[in-house]
Formats: structure tokens, sequence, C-alpha cells
């Protein structure tokens, strides 16, 4: 690739997934309104850059995961995956899909999805795949695909580890909208607030994640990921050696500290 051509894929990649940062908040907005957010290519690319670069960066304590215009995201780019060239780019543009929704679990810092419309297939999964989820009232989720003839294969991995197998089922088979209430009460999302306070309940969310050790939050998630894939005992086992070597840990003892004196805990 030439130099001119791979500056014109960095500039489509930047346009096509903003980023700001606000007081430790990383702000991911999805920005392809016209095509509800949908997951092209490309900004497939730009959303694995966005999360090593994340990754790396410890000024960033939360990410906040969020769509412009009037949806979240509505899934993948069918246009463009019915224009490949073959069933091998078709293969590769799910496994960079699946590579990056396994990205947000690996992610050391905690990822909200503030979903301010709209959210089927592919954006239904990012939002069961996100950490914790905020929704509009007017947030709409579905995972369609068995009405264009195709299952939801990779969206059901996500789904089925947020809400039970019966309501997973339901969604998948039937490929029906629930509202921002039922996906609350199924467990997909954890708060529904007014669409026009979407992102300030998502900023509370972050800054009481923010009140609390970072250390702790980036083991706690990466055993709480870890223990969901394991038979009870290993799990156990997981668990209390984790929760063993934390206790040994700064932000442990001086939490221990604070509560026994009976103090704000100051960490560090």
């Amino acid at each position: 690739m030439d130099d001119t051509v791979a500056s014109a894929v960095a500039k489509s990649d930047a346009e096509t997934l903003l980023r700001r940062d606000e007081d430790g908040v990383a702000v991911l907005t999805l920005n392809r309104p016209r095509q509800f957010n949908a997951l092209s290519g490309a900004l497939l690319q730009a959303l694995h850059q966005a999360l090593d670069a994340i990754a790396a960066d410890k000024a960033v304590r939360v990410v906040v995961l969020t769509g412009a215009g009037r949806a979240f995201c509505a899934g993948h780019d069918l246009k463009e995956m019915r224009a490949a060239a073959s069933q091998s780019e078709v293969d590769a543009l799910f496994e960079r899909c699946s590579a990056m929704m396994q990205k947000l679990i690996a992610l050391p810092q905690p990822v909200i999805a503030a979903v301010n419309g709209l959210a089927t297939a592919a954006g239904c999964q990012l939002v069961a795949q996100c950490d914790l989820a905020v929704a509009s009232g007017d947030a709409r989720f579905a995972v369609s695909g068995i009405n264009l003839g195709l299952f939801c294969s990779t969206p059901a991995v996500a789904l089925t580890r947020n809400v039970s197998r019966k309501r997973a089922a339901e969604m998948l088979f039937t490929g029906d909208f629930i509202d921002a209430e039922t996906a609350l009460d199924w467990g997909l999302v954890n708060r529904v607030s007014p669409a026009e306070r979407v992102m300030e309940t998502a900023f509370d969310l972050a800054h009481n994640l923010m009140a609390k050790p970072r250390e702790a939050l980036a083991t706690g998630k990466a055993l709480f990921y870890r223990q969901l894939e394991a038979g009870i005992a290993a799990a156990y086992a997981d668990a209390s050696r984790t929760i063993a070597c934390s206790f040994a840990s700064p932000s442990a003892k001086e939490g221990v500290a604070a509560f026994l004196e009976k103090r704000p805990p100051d960490w560090k």
C-alpha cells in the first residue's frame, strides 16, 4: 500500500470512529449515522486500533461506547458484505468482529455501552459484550438475522451470556424487537434513562467506577470473565487465588485499613 492510499485509509478509519477523553473517561462514538453505525470493515479496524491504544493508556479509567445519530449500531454493513469479492473476505470480516468483541473483554478498563437508539444483530451483540449498558427509553434491541435467512450466530455468543436461555432463544429464533424496559428486565442493560440523559447516566456510572481502585477493577474484570467459562471447582480455585493475592495489594491494604479505622479510603 503506497503512502497516499495508506493516508486515505487512516483518514477514513478515523472518521468512522470518534474518540474524546474527559477526566479519565474515553468516549468512543461509532460515526456512520447515515448507515445507522453499521460495522464496516473500516469501522472494525478503527475499533481494534482504538481498543489497543486504550488498553495501554493509563490515563483512561473507563470507556463509554455510543453511536452518532439516531442509532447505536445496526449490525454488520450488509451492502459491503454483499459486495465482497469472495467468501474468504466474509470469513475475515466475521473473524475481525469476533476478535474485536473479545478485546472488549480483555480490556483492563470497564466498558459501558450508552445505547442511544437502535441496536440490532451485531449491534445488539456489542451491547451484550460491553461490561455494562445504559439505554435510552426509546432504544430497541433485536438479533434479527433470522428474518433475513441468517441465524445470528455470533451475536448469540454474547446474548446467551447476558440473558436467560429461554429469552435468548426467543430473541434469536423470532428476530423480534424488545424495548428498553424489557431489555432492563431481562438483564441486557443495567439502566434506562430519558434519551436526553443517556450520556449523563453513563458518566454517572463511569464516575462511580472511577472511585474504585484501578487495579482491583482490572483484576476483578479479568476474573469475572474467566470464571464464567470454568466449571465450578475451577472457578472457585481461580477466585480463591485471585482474592488471596489481591488481599496483599496496596489498594486492599488501604481499603481494609480505612474500613477498620472508619475513614474514607485514600486510593493512590
